[in-house]
């Protein structure tokens, strides 16, 4: 059965799928379901520049580390030693995420 679809391939030279394109719309949409994405700017600071990800991601929404630690209900200095951790526990990673607005998987990088 032929059914329309709104998806175009593009082959490339060699006569494979190189390329799909798909209506904008769709695009959007799919963009909004998953909400695991990471930037590539936070990428690229924890890879390149080897910054810790909560930093990283701290730094790409714009946050000060003080404000994160209000939200937080701790100090400043106690956050950014958490910010700066390397072993981070599973009950303060996922304060921080929530307090960064992003999901706690999004720190794994």
């Amino acid at each position: 059965m032929n059914t329309p679809t709104s998806i175009q391939t593009i082959n490339g030279p060699d006569g494979k799928p190189a390329f799909v394109v798909i209506p904008y719309a769709d695009y959007v949409a799919q963009h909004e379901r998953d909400h695991n994405l990471i930037p590539h700017e936070v990428v690229r600071r924890t890879l390149a520049d080897d910054v810790p990800p909560v930093r990283a991601w701290r730094e790409y929404l714009g946050f000060t580390q003080a404000a994160i630690a209000k939200e937080l209900g701790i100090s400043q200095s106690a956050y950014a030693q958490q910010e700066n951790s390397t072993r981070l526990r599973k009950s303060s990673r996922e304060k921080i995420a929530a307090a960064l607005g992003i999901s706690a998987e999004q720190l794994d990088i």
